[in-house]
C-alpha cells in the first residue's frame, strides 16, 4: 500500500498545477490529459521494474518520481504548440526546477544511504524522456530541424541496439563525464526554448549537446567494445 500511496501522491501533485495551468496560462484540456497518460505510464513502469521485496519507494526515489510528475506535466505541453510559445519563461521555470531535483534524489540516497539500481535506472531513464520532451518542443516551436530529435533518440537507439548486441547491457562505471554532458544537453536546450534565443542561437545549442552527446556514447561504446574484446 505504500508504494501505491506514493504513486497517487505523485498523481495528485500533477493534477494540481495541471489544473493551475489550466486556468492561469488557459492551456487547452489536451494538455493535462497527456501529461496524465505521461505519469500513468511511468507509475506502471516503476511498478513493473520495482525489486518484488521492496514495500516503499524510499525518499530518494520519491524525490524522483516527484520530478517525473514534472516532466510528465512539461510533456503534456506539447500537446499544445501556442501555450509553448507564449508562455515559455514559466514552463522553463518548471524545467529548470526538474533539472535541480535531478541532483537532489542522488543526494538523499547517499545520506540515507539507500542507493540502489532501481533507483539509478529510474533516475537516468527519466533524464533521456526528459531531454526527448525539450527536444520536441524545440521541434514544434520551428527552433531546429529534425535532426534535433537525435538529441532525445540516442539513448532509445542504444537500448534497441543492446538487444542483438548484448555487450552494450553489461554496466558502465560511474562517470562525471556523462553526468556532465547531460547536465548539458538539459541546460542547453532549455535555453534554446527561451523565447529571447532565436533560431539560430537555439539551432547552435543543440548541436554543441548533439555533438557533446555523441562523443559522451562513443566513448562509452569503445569501452564496452574493448571489455567485451578483452
Amino acid at each position: 500500500m505504500t508504494i501505491a500511496r506514493d504513486l497517487g501522491t505523485g498523481a495528485l501533485g500533477l493534477v494540481i498545477p495541471a489544473s493551475l495551468l489550466t486556468g492561469w496560462l488557459e492551456a487547452s484540456l489536451p494538455v493535462p490529459l497527456l501529461a496524465m497518460v505521461c505519469y500513468l505510464i511511468m507509475a506502471g513502469l516503476v511498478l513493473a521494474n520495482l525489486p518484488a521485496h521492496w514495500r516503499e519507494l524510499g525518499w530518494a526515489n520519491r524525490v524522483t518520481l516527484g520530478r517525473g510528475a514534472i516532466v510528465a506535466l512539461l510533456a503534456g505541453t506539447l500537446a499544445d504548440p501556442d501555450l509553448l510559445a507564449r508562455s515559455a519563461f514559466p514552463l522553463a521555470i518548471l524545467a529548470l526546477l526538474a533539472l535541480l531535483l535531478d541532483g537532489v534524489d542522488g543526494w538523499v540516497a547517499r545520506r540515507t544511504s539507500t542507493q540502489s539500481d532501481f533507483g539509478a535506472r529510474f533516475d537516468m531513464e527519466l533524464d533521456a524522456f526528459f531531454i526527448l520532451v525539450l527536444c520536441l518542443a524545440l521541434l514544434l516551436l520551428d527552433k531546429a530541424g529534425p535532426w534535433v530529435l537525435a538529441i532525445g533518440a540516442m539513448r532509445y537507439a542504444f537500448v534497441i541496439a543492446g538487444l542483438r548486441m548484448t555487450w552494450l547491457t553489461e554496466p558502465l562505471p560511474e562517470s562525471r563525464r556523462r553526468k556532465a554532458v547531460c547536465v548539458w544537453q538539459v541546460a542547453a536546450l532549455m535555453i534554446a526554448l527561451l523565447p529571447v534565443t532565436g533560431t539560430t542561437a537555439a539551432s547552435w545549442l543543440a548541436g554543441s549537446a548533439l555533438l557533446a552527446l555523441s562523443w559522451s556514447f562513443i566513448t562509452d561504446i569503445r569501452w564496452l567494445y574493448r571489455r567485451a574484446s578483452a
